[in-house]
């Protein structure tokens, strides 16, 4: 579906009747986007109020594999928004110091355009605006409802255990090195481990050919401690 009819699409699908004056002073201007929810005016972020779209690295699983529904969403959201002025009219602040914001363009209320669309699930607990338009494209396979996805908080979620767990693994790692570093300023195991391109196990003394460039990946204080640990010995021609 090109921009033009997506466009056209959202448009048939607008409320006209708006009642700006329950809302707080309106923030207008040309937006850029940053991803399916949520982008800046000027120097406001924003994230549309009661919707919420795929995170932008996240896929759903298609017959054919991983698609990748976040990019789509963002790019849906800017195919709706193209170069025209929006008017924002804020509700709340988010987490992030966000200015969450029920939005409009060219009298299309974005967040109900793109739940419609199948773009943007509703958020339920806090709008029962757009639960109808989120029926409605369930009940078509339209957008995202054509695949299988997690929902976006559960992703990031997710995503939030997954960082928190590469980055203790980061810590202990460097944690170990620090103490490797630290026995070998002490002079007490100065025998350095390494693992060669080859996947081999190479332990290197002192005095060795390539013992001052090479980086350890364990040190040993005995040569049997290293051999133990599955190490060979440093082959010097």
């Amino acid at each position: 579906m090109t921009k033009s009819n997506i466009r056209r699409f959202m448009i048939a699908l607008a409320i006209w009747s708006f009642p700006a004056t329950s809302y707080a002073q309106a923030i207008v201007g040309e937006a850029k986007v940053v991803d399916g929810d949520s982008f800046s005016i000027g120097n406001v972020e924003l994230r549309l109020f009661g919707v919420d779209a795929p995170e932008l690295r996240q896929e759903c699983s298609g017959d054919g594999g991983p698609v990748e529904c976040g990019k789509m969403a963002r790019d849906v959201l800017e195919g709706l928004i193209e170069a025209q002025t929006l008017s924002c009219f804020p509700r709340d602040t988010d987490a992030y110091g966000r200015t969450v914001a029920v939005c409009r363009v060219s009298g299309v209320d974005l967040g109900e355009a793109l739940v419609e669309a199948g773009w943007a699930i509703a958020l339920q607990r806090f709008s029962s605006e757009y639960i109808g338009a989120e029926a409605h494209a369930r009940a078509a396979k339209r957008g995202m409802w054509q695949w299988q996805f997690q929902l976006p908080e559960e992703y990031r979620a997710s995503s939030l255990v997954a960082d928190q767990q590469a980055k203790a693994t980061r810590t202990s790692r460097s944690a170990a090195r620090r103490g490797s570093q630290q026995q070998a300023s002490n002079g007490n195991c100065l025998i350095k481990g390494n693992h060669s391109r080859k996947g081999e196990w190479i332990y290197h003394l002192p005095g060795m050919p390539y013992y001052e460039v090479t980086r350890p990946e364990a040190w040993f204080c005995s040569e049997a401690e290293a051999i133990a640990a599955g190490y060979r010995r440093a082959i010097v021609r």
